[in-house]
């Protein structure tokens, strides 16, 4: 018998809900088009993709050429279509009917567009709970791809991973093919010719083995170098023909492979994902500590034996890790609730929609792209959630002031809504506001992300820029620059959130909820010799901060700190406005002495906010940062524009007067 090796090679498409337009085209032009355009040239050279349904959606409208070629190549058998949730939601951190319907939508939609109706499914992030076996089965898919350490965790060895393995939930079946980490890391980095010949290399005489291969495509053209060295310098060209031109490699669906060969035996997968991500998820110092021990693991040589049990965290500790992370995902689920217990005849045209667009995964969590840091993704989900809750408030009201703990940390939070806003006040004696939506805008003002720690700060400090020196091209798991130039003082960590009205003063404040008006909520803090009163007001789409002092009022500056996520962050389309004179935008730092009123305009949200203060104030304006890792480089990226607001309590009369009007 010949000794040969079955390649299932499968690539990934995907772009966050919410992503710019000219950066989808971008990716369009550079990795989408022209390696559908290749691969088309090649009918023999079978293989599989995933498109997201938003992305597919996205193409459809826009690039239909290519929709055309994908078409063609699923109806003559050289490429399968691979479902998943629409959205591309985690789907172990979302509840069973959705992880249900996700995968059921972009299926249909996929059937009656291209004629197939997936069997396979891409895992999102590769995150693995036993727990979406059901639903994956329930919504007709019968297998799906995981990295190969989900098998090494198990015991099993690299040798034993040439093929798929069965698992069982709950009365449900479904098969498992083990994503070949070497590969990954070979394709497209390594010369074609190396990574044809390691191919081969895989090859047995018996067995049926497979090489297998479920990657992002954006790999291929559209991280760094990869354009230019895929298409250009004609890798993805030379590769398909090498593999075509070699007797040894033959070219697979997984469909077509799955129906040849039998399934390896049962096996039951830990809770994880790939080995990457199990850092990225871990706290700092944690992730210092698991990074020594993989270095150490490395350093003795016993890295690839060791690998398997030295394992991080999990994909939920994002939650755990990023307050913000946590707050947007147990917002969704309470929606996902509502919309669940609202018969079926209430449900409106867009409901389903905008909650699996609060679905999408890439906002919840920060590894080597920007996710979780990038405000525009964040307020995709916030503008799915704003707008679905308005939704099921027109058709199931609830109350206008209702407290609860919704993000499970021991400390309720009262929301207080009419029909144009929402706030969300923490209970945890800073009387602070954590979300402001405006309905009419569907958005969320609070949607800040504070500087939290993170493994990678030691690497800014301790990494020059390098150039990359091995064969092929770099890859970017392995070799990271700068995008931007990062001080010691841009790695300041912030304690606690970023959140609106927040209190500083000569000596603490505690604030206590008292009896309070339906439309609002009011404070008190005790002070030596005094109190303080703090009452917030919803007045149609403007927010009212009202501050009263009583007894002895022995100085100091009381400062008031606003932190405002205005979309158009330190770009072009924002600025601060007083009558008709632009101040400045929110990129810059801004003072203003004695400020009575002041509009900051922002030209991608389409709206304002509108400052007015009773008396004037001092004010102070300054664009938050954060800094974050991506593909590209370390980059700060802007968060929020950062506001205090100044007086003397003994200047004022003891009574002060805050406005936030949406307009």
């Amino acid at each position: 018998m010949e000794k040969t090796v079955s390649l299932l090679l499968g690539v990934h498409a995907h772009q966050p809900v919410g992503n710019f337009d000219h950066v989808i085209d971008d990716a369009q032009a550079r990795c989408y088009g022209p390696f559908l355009r290749a691969m088309h040239a090649y009918p023999e050279f079978r293989f599989s993709i995933h498109f997201s349904g938003w992305l597919y959606d996205y193409l459809y409208k826009r690039y239909p050429a290519e929709i055309r070629l994908l078409k063609e190549m699923v109806e003559r058998g050289q490429a399968e279509i691979f479902g998943a949730g629409y959205t591309e939601p985690v789907l172990a951190v979302i509840p069973y009917r959705d992880r249900v319907s996700q995968v059921t939508r972009l299926s249909k939609r996929l059937e009656k567009t291209l004629g197939q109706t997936p069997q396979g499914a891409w895992l999102t992030e590769r995150v693995w709970e036993a727990t979406v076996v059901p639903a994956l089965a329930d919504a007709g898919i019968t297998y799906t791809t995981v990295d190969d350490y989900h098998f090494l965790c198990t015991g099993k060895t690299a040798a034993e991973l040439d093929g798929y393995f069965t698992t069982e939930e709950d009365g449900r079946r479904l098969d498992l093919f083990p994503i070949s980490e070497a590969l990954r890391y070979r394709l497209p980095f390594a010369p074609a010719h190396e990574a044809v010949a390691y191919l081969e290399s895989l090859a047995k005489e018996e067995g049926n083995p497979a090489a297998i291969y479920f990657d992002d495509i954006e790999k291929f053209g559209i991280w760094p170098e990869t354009y230019h060295w895929v298409y250009e310098q004609g890798w993805l060209k030379d590769f398909v023909e090498g593999v075509l031109s070699s007797k040894i490699i033959r070219t697979m669906r997984y469909s077509d492979y799955r129906k040849e060969a039998k399934t390896r035996g049962v096996i039951y997968l830990p809770t994880t994902s790939y080995i990457e991500m199990n850092e990225w998820t871990l706290p700092v110092p944690a992730a210092h500590h698991y990074a020594d021990l993989v270095q150490e693991s490395k350093n003795s040589g016993n890295f690839d034996r060791n690998k398997a049990f030295l394992r991080g965290g999990i994909w939920k500790n994002f939650l755990s890790r990023y307050p913000e992370s946590n707050w947007m995902h147990k917002r969704m689920l309470a929606l996902s609730a509502r919309y669940d217990a609202l018969p079926k005849k209430s449900r409106k045209t867009g409901m389903q929609e905008a909650l699996f667009e609060a679905q999408a995964n890439d906002a919840y969590w920060h590894g080597l792209f920007g996710g979780l840091y990038l405000p525009h993704l964040r307020r995709a989900i916030y503008h799915a959630i704003v707008r679905l809750e308005k939704m099921l408030d027109e058709v199931s009201p609830r109350p206008s002031k209702e407290a609860q703990d919704l993000d499970l940390d021991g400390c309720d939070e009262l929301f207080v809504h009419n029909e144009k806003q929402q706030i969300a006040l923490r209970l945890d004696g800073s009387a602070s506001i954590c979300e402001w939506d405006s309905y009419d805008l569907s958005h969320n003002f609070g949607d800040t992300l504070a500087a939290p720690a993170e493994h990678y700060h030691k690497k800014i400090h301790f990494q020059e820029e390098t150039e990359y020196k091995g064969s092929g091209i770099a890859n970017p798991h392995e070799n990271m620059g700068f995008k931007h130039r990062i001080l010691p003082e841009d790695l300041k960590i912030e304690e606690g959130g970023k959140r609106l009205f927040m209190d500083k003063w000569w000596t603490s404040l505690a604030y206590r909820q008292e009896a309070g008006a339906e439309n609002g909520a009011s404070f008190q803090a005790d002070y030596p010799g005094g109190s303080v009163r703090k009452n917030f007001r919803l007045e149609d789409a403007r927010l009212v901060a009202e501050y009263a002092f009583t007894g002895e009022i022995s100085g100091g500056v009381f400062s008031i700190e606003i932190h405002l996520a205005m979309p158009s962050c330190d770009g072009p389309a924002g600025r601060y406005r007083i009558g008709e004179d632009i101040l400045g935008g929110f990129g810059e730092a801004l003072a203003v002495r004695n400020l009575k009123s002041l509009l900051l305009e922002d030209d991608v949200m389409g709206g304002k906010v509108r400052i007015a203060l009773s008396p004037g104030m001092e004010f102070h304006a300054k664009p938050f940062f954060s800094v974050s890792q991506s593909e590209a480089g370390f980059e700060k990226i802007m968060q929020a524009v950062s506001i205090t607001l100044s007086f003397r309590p003994e200047e004022t009369g003891g009574n002060v007067s805050i406005s936030l009007e949406v307009m």
